[in-house]
């Protein structure tokens, strides 16, 4: 056995005491729409002219995930899911619901509520969950504003720059331009112009008016510095959430002119690239994608390629002008003394589709739309420079700061709660070849049916059957929608997923094995969540298994496990025999997840 550490398990072991004695500060940072348009991290496939170095700055200091997945590519379900650490068809909360009355997530405790109640400063600002609950937080700034919007002195408006009839889409999905570009200027009304999201006046741009992500920006930069001179020794969860390039794309002109439209590149879009799929045959031609992409076109009087350039863009001024708020915030902690001491994650609530399958939006079931930048930085754990290539999602994303933080992985607040449905990505962040992660193979997600899905009624678009389902492993993209048409893609030889391989002859064998695995991965999560209705078996007869199930979470990890039954042979005076238990576990643990559970064990009693 070679008794030699490496320079990274050493760093590991060494900031793992001072986490021990000191725990580490957290800063999260979550924008909303951003895509994978982010150019210098290794790995990454988004649009080549992308400006972001600071996202390219942080990640040479942590590990970028080159497959990760939002869970639900559409906002509210996905910040209600990944801030809970549980997915939508383990709660039910599948779209606008508010998160806090659902009668699981009410039951569960937030990432935020969670960090609280163990000792944690737990500071705000900006969109982090989209129905917002004060409570959950020590302090919290500002409410998420979706300004500057243009304003005509009655109404909120899409700018008047904006050809109709995209514009009449309205004055947030229907609207960019450059702030130095003041709407109605010249009509002599001195109350219009930009106005920030809740109502008050941004006539330009100039110090004192900031834009709302550049004033959260700003804010927790000035948190941190107030951190760093408190003396109570407290640790701190920050949480910044920015909207760009979530519409409007409204931002200032200097980031237009980082991309000359006679010299951007388009996103490469494939002629006819929708008639393969299914998406359009199930959806409404009204439905928000599909619509958008037409109604775009159109207010270029059909020239696509001018329509997707001037769109794309206003996109990529917006990321570039994110990226610098992502700088405030990282700079400010590289500048204080918790530099070496807080972990730092950039991700995105979902992507955006750029007119790829006639597309503008979000929540499709492609890898535009579900594809998310996830970049963390753990000092002493996190390989700086790295890229882990294994699929992971945003329902990891809780798990794994409670993992490095060292916090209690019980989250429910009852027995009506749940308990987190996602995996820590430590071992990624510690070598991200690992192939010893305890989660699936690949990130799952859920496209909502929508309002405007054909052919059901209201209650029935919540039932978690009725959904669509999105699969991402290392090499292939699989599709379920909720009628069973499938579609299936090979992004070794098929990035862009151009070709549905869904009924090629040769590819049944591995359509069926990720149809499997999408439903395995649905149905174990949903029976280890939901309450039973009756017990299997007389609540008496299973007082053993009550008493070793330490965190009463319904089930026993193998170490568990291993610890009653030693104590149970030493009471007897028996032999503990640990490579017999340890193999016994593995026997009834069926579905390889790590624990058993009591219906586990009752089946394996019953063959």
């Amino acid at each position: 056995m070679d008794k030699k550490l490496t320079a990274a398990a050493v760093a590991a072991l060494l900031v793992g005491g001072v986490f021990a004695a000191q725990p580490p500060n957290v800063v999260l940072i979550v924008c909303d729409d951003l895509n994978d348009y982010i150019t210098g991290i290794p790995g990454a496939t988004g649009h080549p002219q992308a400006i972001t170095p600071n996202l390219e700055k942080l990640a040479t200091s942590g590990v970028a995930f080159r497959r990760a997945y939002s869970n639900h590519p559409v906002c509210a379900p996905s910040r209600s899911s990944f801030l809970t650490g549980i997915y939508g068809h383990t709660s039910g909360n599948l779209f606008w619901n508010k998160w806090f009355q659902n009668p699981v997530l009410k039951n569960s405790r937030s990432l935020m509520d969670h960090f609280k109640q163990n000792g944690y400063h737990v500071a705000g600002s900006g969109k982090l969950m989209h129905h917002d609950k004060p409570d959950e937080w020590s302090e919290f700034k500002y409410k998420a504003d979706y300004g500057p919007m243009a304003y005509d002195g009655e109404k909120r408006v899409a700018h008047p720059g904006v050809p109709k009839p995209f514009s009449d889409i309205g004055s947030v999905d229907g609207s960019w331009g450059a702030l130095e570009d003041v709407p109605y200027a010249n009509d002599g009304n001195p109350e219009s112009g930009w106005i920030y999201g809740d109502w008050s006046k941004l006539k330009s741009m100039k110090p004192g008016d900031p834009t709302p992500d550049e004033r959260n920006a700003d804010w927790a930069a000035g948190k941190i510095a107030d951190f760093s001179k408190q003396k109570n020794g407290k640790p701190f969860f920050l949480g910044v959430g920015f909207i760009r390039p979530h519409t409007p794309l409204h931002v200032s002109q200097k980031y237009f002119d980082m991309y000359p439209l006679d010299q951007l590149e388009l996103p490469i879009i494939k002629t006819d690239d929708a008639a393969d799929t299914h998406y359009r045959e199930i959806f409404d031609p009204n439905h928000k994608g599909l619509r958008y992409y037409r109604t775009l076109v159109e207010a270029f009087n059909g020239d696509e390629e001018k329509a997707v350039k001037v769109f794309a863009q206003a996109y990529l001024a917006c990321v570039t002008a994110v990226d610098e708020c992502i700088g405030t915030v990282v700079d400010a902690i590289d500048n204080s003394p918790f530099k070496d001491n807080t972990i730092i994650v950039v991700t995105s609530d979902h992507g955006w589709q750029m007119g790829q399958k006639d597309y503008l939006f979000k929540n499709s079931p492609w890898e535009e739309s579900t594809r998310i930048p996830f970049v963390v930085r753990a000092p002493g754990i996190a390989q700086a420079g790295a890229v882990a290539e294994h699929p992971v999602s945003l329902v990891d994303l809780y798990p794994t700061l409670v993992d490095l933080c060292g916090l209690p992985k019980e989250t429910r607040k009852n027995e009506n709660g749940a308990a987190l449905d996602g995996h820590s990505i430590r071992p990624f962040l510690v070598n991200p070849e690992s192939r010893s992660w305890a989660g699936p193979e690949g990130a799952l997600s859920m496209i909502y049916i929508g309002e405007l899905n054909k052919g059901y009624t209201a209650e029935e678009k919540n039932r978690i059957e009725n959904q669509h389902w999105s699969y991402r492993t290392e090499r292939w993209r699989y599709i379920r929608y909720n009628d069973g048409v499938e579609e299936l893609y090979d992004h070794e030889n098929d990035p862009r997923e151009w070709k549905n391989l869904a009924n090629s002859p040769e590819h049944q064998a591995i359509r069926k094995q990720l149809n499997q695995q999408v439903f395995s991965l649905v149905n174990e999560t949903a029976i280890r969540q939901q309450p039973q209705t009756k017990p299997v078996t007389p609540k008496k007869k299973w007082d053993w298994f009550t008493a070793l199930d330490s965190n009463k979470d319904d089930r026993v990890t193998e170490g568990e496990w291993l610890t009653w039954n030693k104590k149970s042979a030493v009471k007897k005076g028996e032999a503990f025999n640990e490579t017999q238990q340890k193999t016994y576990f593995a026997e009834r643990d069926t579905n390889g997840d790590g624990w058993l559970t009591r219906q586990e064990l009752e089946k394996a009693k019953n063959k």
